[in-house]
């Protein structure tokens, strides 16, 4: 803090008179502040259209891809197997019958109270495993299996007491994965008895006729049955089960619906910020404001681009065909049913429509939001540069303020030490003067 030298002399608030001062002095370094302060509002909110409009350009290139609206819906009309729909589905039937069901074998041991001796051989698809046990403890042998790597969990089952009274166990030796390849033998001198054998699924087409056909699997899944097509057998059954593949209409709806909802995200975040508003402050006068975007045309130019990529005519036909109709407000609006209509009549000539539009939409997002050259990325990174000359230049007001403060100071002082010296010279003259004797004449 600076010394006070407040009415020392003159009887003046001279820190007062500083601070009054140095306000004046200040405006020019305010003003930058309230700039930098607009200009970094500005950046947030190009930065938010950026992002979404980032986003929309992801999910136009996800809209445009020729199978962007090939989705397909798999039933089967039957609890004995279930069914869905992947990439590359196409409409089809097919019957089959579920022959089996995907199966781990389970073998457990006669009762016993401790294992013959402690070595065991489990003998799987990979050839024998030979396991040896800390001791002939039914415990450490199951330990000692399952540590190892044969595909077998072990497990110790209570069996009653044997004649002597003593405990007995059973050991129940279950693969950890079904289907036929999983099997396992065991040889330890206990006897043992398979509770259910390892078996694969399988699934019998066209049954009965010269093409009967069985196909297997380790799981109840049978993957790609039809292309992008996959079955789960749940229940055993010679009755039929017939497979519908069928165009999904409502998801690919849903694709073409978002991906208008995307764009009028956009264009929303654009009217929004955009618009002038009409008001009055406290005296009741108007008011007029403006939102961040108003009177930028980078901004502007990305809304109209936008709105031509999406509602231009793609060979001559308007999207509104297809139920993409742009409103009077330069919005769009879905008509989900029109669209229906027209993926059921001509479904190649839908997904040609749609993939050029979200083609021309991509590119105008694209050529907007690119992180190296956007339109609004480069808005973005000038505002920035901006914001860092005038922290910069703020930062020298700060020094010349600083400077500026400490000379006024000393002028104060000298000014207060000169008045001093004035007024003791004026009470000396004044005591001198009334110490002179008045002459008589």
């Amino acid at each position: 803090m600076g010394f006070s030298v407040d009415g020392l002399s003159s009887s003046l608030d001279t820190t007062a008179l500083i601070n009054g001062l140095m306000q004046v002095e200040a405006i020019p370094q305010n003003l930058l502040k309230r700039k930098v302060a607009g200009t970094q509002s500005t950046i947030n909110a190009l930065q938010q259209l950026n992002s979404q409009i980032a986003a929309l350009a992801t999910q136009a290139k996800a809209a445009a891809k020729p199978d962007a609206l090939n989705l397909f819906t798999a039933k089967t009309g039957s609890d004995a197997a279930t069914a869905t729909a992947t990439t590359g589905a196409s409409a089809a039937s097919l019957s089959f019958a579920v022959a089996k069901l995907a199966q781990t074998q389970v073998t457990v041991t006669d009762a016993i109270t401790e294992w013959a001796g402690t070595t065991v051989t489990i003998t799987g698809a990979d050839g024998p495993v030979d396991i040896t046990a800390a001791s002939a403890s039914l415990d450490d042998m199951v330990a000692a299996i399952n540590a190892s790597e044969t595909g077998v969990t072990a497990l110790k089952v209570a069996a009653g007491t044997n004649g002597l009274g003593e405990p007995q166990y059973r050991v129940q030796f279950t693969s950890n994965e079904s289907g036929a390849a999983a099997g396992f033998t065991i040889d330890g001198s206990i006897g043992t008895t398979q509770i259910t054998a390892a078996q694969d699924a399988e699934i019998t087409l066209w049954a009965g006729t010269m093409a009967e056909q069985s196909i297997t699997s380790a799981t109840n899944s049978f993957e790609n049955l039809l292309p992008g097509v996959n079955v789960t057998a749940k229940t055993v059954t010679t009755d039929p089960v017939t497979l519908t593949v069928a165009r999904d209409t409502s998801a690919a709806s849903k694709v073409a619906e978002n991906f208008v909802g995307g764009i009028n995200s956009v264009l929303a975040t654009i009217s929004t910020r955009t618009v002038v508003t009409n008001s009055t402050d406290a005296s009741g006068k108007p008011v007029l404001s403006s939102g961040v975007f108003t009177g930028d045309s980078t901004v502007r130019t990305v809304n109209q681009k936008i709105v031509a990529a999406a509602s231009a005519p793609v060979d001559d036909i308007s999207p509104s065909s297809i139920g993409i109709n742009i409103t009077k407000t330069g919005t769009f609006e879905f008509d989900s049913e029109k669209f229906a209509r027209a993926l059921a009549d001509d479904p190649a000539r839908v997904q040609g429509f749609m993939q050029a539009i979200a083609d021309r939409v991509a590119s105008a997002a694209t050529e907007a939001s690119d992180k190296y050259d956007g339109l609004i990325s480069s808005k973005i990174t000038g505002h920035e540069s901006l914001v860092t000359s005038m922290n910069t230049q703020i930062g020298e007001w700060d020094t010349r303020l600083t400077s500026r403060e400490a000379t006024l100071r000393r002028t104060f002082v000298a000014m207060e030490v000169r008045l001093s010296a004035i007024n003791s010279q004026s009470a000396w003259l004044t005591t001198q003067l009334s110490s002179l004797t008045p002459r008589k004449d």
